[in-house]
């Protein structure tokens, strides 16, 4: 099934296809198979997708890009935070550069 007819726009939407096969093939594969599943699964499950396909697409697509940004603390952020070195709640404990500890959780 394509992105087109999963979203199926009604009304003045309908004349934005062109727009939104360019957007969706800007992005790679993987983006347009996470996009694709969150959307189906929101329509799915009766939540709210924007009617305008574009920001549709694009807002889903910003909004799992931001889900897998990898996050990282410094040594003392992350002893500051927990009072301790162990690794916790998905950190761990990384030597990038062979000079500094940093904790990093995906």
């Amino acid at each position: 099934m394509s992105i087109w007819a999963l979203l199926s726009p009604q009304g003045e939407y309908k004349r934005r296809r062109g727009a939104c096969e360019r957007l969706w093939a800007g992005y790679d594969e993987a983006t347009r198979q996470r996009v694709y599943e969150a959307l189906s699964a929101a329509k799915e499950e009766g939540r709210w997708i924007n009617p305008n396909p574009y920001f549709a697409i694009e807002d889903t697509a910003l909004a799992e890009q931001r889900k897998r940004r990898t996050q990282t603390l410094s040594f003392n952020e992350y002893y500051i935070r927990y009072g301790t070195t162990e690794e916790k709640d998905g950190w761990k404990m990384e030597n990038p550069t062979g000079q500094k500890v940093i904790y990093v959780r995906n």
